[in-house]
């Protein structure tokens, strides 16, 4: 827990993520990254000098018509202080039964977003906690440059302003293999995604590729996200 909350506090002091007063809603979608990021916001609620708080909001997307298997989060979130929440929606039913989007992933991440906005602002907050790691700093980077011809990535600091609401990513100096490190030595209860397309997307493929990429020439990884961080990308210029 230490090592992750060095990580953690690192990025929240670098791009200034966190102040006094602050509501944090974490983004909780079930899997490893997000269940981590709620273990370290709540821990680091103990010794922070800026106080803050956190709630947990959980998007259900209702695959298979099935409710979202909850009780363990709940039951985590019990256990670290922090108030659960669960919006139930129709995003699935809208995107695969209604719609049969062949490429689901970037309608559904809009909707996924657009109710965690909704959800958080209607609870208070005034932030929203994305548990992105650096490998998914470099798949949005790879994304960016092989499909839309630019370089970009998300910032690990993001104000929306139609929404009021500012999104925050603490986790982006924790790489993939230490997240689930972390996950299995606390057994945090992760849910298995129930999207059809899990699995069969672009992001999937970049991964794909960076992960033969990072065989053929070791370091790779660790080379493209210094080159991110230390870039003039917006966003990424540190405090």
């Amino acid at each position: 827990m230490r090592k992750l909350l060095s990580y953690v506090r690192r990025a929240v002091d670098d791009f200034s993520l966190i102040e006094d007063g602050d509501k944090i809603a974490v983004g909780v979608s079930g899997g490893k990254d997000s269940l981590t990021l709620l273990c370290a916001l709540a821990q680091m609620r103990r010794f922070y000098p800026k106080k803050y708080d956190v709630c947990a909001i959980t998007i259900d997307m209702g695959f298979d018509g099935k409710p979202f298997q909850q009780d363990g989060i709940r039951d985590l979130c019990e256990s670290l202080g922090v108030e659960y929440h669960v919006r139930k929606t129709d995003i699935a039913q809208i995107i695969f039964d209604i719609r049969k989007e062949k490429n689901p992933c970037s309608l559904c991440a809009k909707m996924r977003r657009g109710a965690l906005d909704d959800e958080a602002k209607a609870l208070g907050c005034n932030k929203i906690a994305l548990g992105h790691s650096c490998d998914d700093a470099i798949e949005t980077f790879f994304l960016s440059l092989i499909f839309e011809g630019r370089m970009s990535c998300f910032k690990p600091e993001t104000y929306l302003s139609r929404k009021d609401i500012t999104v925050i990513r603490p986790m982006v100096y924790m790489w993939e293999h230490q997240v689930v490190a972390f996950s299995e030595r606390q057994q945090l209860p992760v849910v298995k995604s129930g999207c059809p397309a899990n699995g069969n997307t672009q992001r999937q493929k970049i991964k794909e590729f960076i992960q033969q990429q990072e065989k053929d020439f070791p370091g790779f990884k660790e080379h493209i996200f210094r080159a991110i961080s230390n870039s003039k990308l917006d966003g990424w210029a540190r405090e």
